[in-house]
């Protein structure tokens, strides 16, 4: 089988991206991942792509004087590497519009919330300071807009009574290690399509 080759964009502790590695350990996940890309050089899922035998790179944002010029240094590395898709799994970065029209339906992403309810930062916060009764998270493509795209899974999540920001987050988290992989499994094998803007499973 010709697995699909994936680039994982980090900028943290990269526990999506563990769940991603555990995923592609199964011989019949249609995915394996060739690089794990970091803005920032102490983000300790490096570690965990290192301890898997991933391939690693480094670019810091504050070695360019553009989001651009950025982007484009990613996109060189990225292409390098053989991969042919990309996931971002906690990159805490704007991509620029020439990198999303680089990798234009080749490009996921996962927000804690769901979508188009919490775009942005926060979005646990956002969802218990507007009282509404269920989180959780969404994988979808990414578009130029931030937090938007053609959603290819969610997973929700009640909102009790005495939950808080840290309380709501773990939950949440929980179940983006099983979204995730849901995800790009369903990209990855082509029962993902896109029609009209809209994920058709099948």
């Amino acid at each position: 089988m010709d697995k699909l080759k994936i680039a994982v964009l980090i900028s943290g502790s990269g526990t999506n991206l563990q769940a991603l590695i555990d995923a592609c350990k199964n011989p019949d996940y249609p995915a394996e991942i060739v690089m794990v890309l970091s803005n920032k050089p102490s983000a300790p899922g490096l570690s965990r792509a290192k301890k898997a035998g991933i391939e690693t790179c480094v670019i810091n944002h504050k070695d360019y004087p553009t989001r651009e010029d950025f982007d484009k240094a990613m996109d060189v590395t990225i292409r390098a590497s053989g991969a042919q898709f990309v996931c971002m799994a906690g990159f805490m970065r704007i991509l620029s519009e020439w990198f999303v029209d680089q990798w234009y339906d080749k490009l996921i992403n996962i927000h804690p919330s769901l979508l188009p309810s919490f775009k942005g930062v926060d979005g646990q916060k956002q969802a218990l300071e507007a009282g509404v009764k269920i989180a959780g998270c969404t994988v979808h493509f990414v578009r130029k807009e931030m937090d938007s795209g053609p959603i290819i899974a969610q997973a929700a999540v009640p909102i009790e009574s005495g939950d808080t920001v840290e309380s709501l987050t773990a939950k949440i988290l929980e179940q983006e290690h099983k979204c995730y992989p849901l995800a790009l499994e369903l990209v990855a094998s082509g029962k993902a399509k896109i029609i009209n803007e809209i994920v058709v499973i099948g």
